[in-house]
């Protein structure tokens, strides 16, 4: 007679969820007194060959945005929550992490431009928005990618963290690319 002993599956609780959100939250504060604190430049850095600062930063981030469409659609096919989708094939999560990792790099040119050159301004309700938005984005990547790898989180953690974060770029994208395109001109180069 052979003894089987298993050991017991970690358990899940909400509590776990405090160290990736305070270090998200830190991140984000961290940004955001940065940008408040760091006198701006006022001067571009690297345009990737468009005429301007303001079209890169319009196209990269409109580029994230449409890898992050791609993130959420993935993410609802892994989770089986696509209607009439009943499996997942082998190369959708790699598709998943490799548009996120592409979203994310994407995002950092727009990210640096506006803390070395603008830093957390405030003057209008639109920009103000726009930098604590641009602030909570890095936050909550933090924390998604915290949570993603924390055992012991609970299993709705991970998509809730991923909903804000898509949320949150939504609203940048909206306080920025489509601003621009609607204000300045599309396609803007």
């Amino acid at each position: 007679m052979t003894s089987q002993t298993s050991t017991p599956a970690p358990t899940t609780s909400p509590l776990w969820l405090l160290l990736p959100a305070s270090v998200g939250a830190a991140v984000a504060v961290s940004l955001g007194v940065y940008g408040q604190t760091h006198t701006p430049t006022g001067v571009g850095i690297f345009t990737f060959g468009f005429p301007a600062v303001l079209p890169m930063k319009a196209w990269s981030t409109t580029a994230a945005f449409g890898l992050a469409i791609l993130q959420v659609v993935s993410a609802l096919w892994m989770y089986r929550k696509l209607p009439g989708v009943s499996s997942t094939p082998r190369w959708v999560p790699a598709a998943h992490r490799w548009s996120g990792t592409a979203a994310f790099v994407l995002s950092l040119p727009a990210a640096y431009h506006c803390l070395w050159s603008l830093g957390f301004q405030t003057a209008t309700t639109r920009v103000a928005v726009h930098s604590v938005l641009g602030c909570a984005f890095y936050g909550v990547f933090v924390a998604k990618m915290l949570t993603l790898r924390a055992d012991r989180a609970p299993s709705w953690a991970v998509p809730i963290a991923g909903g804000v974060l898509f949320a949150v770029l939504v609203g940048l994208w909206w306080t920025s690319s489509w601003w621009f395109f609607t204000t300045i001109g599309f396609p803007g180069v």
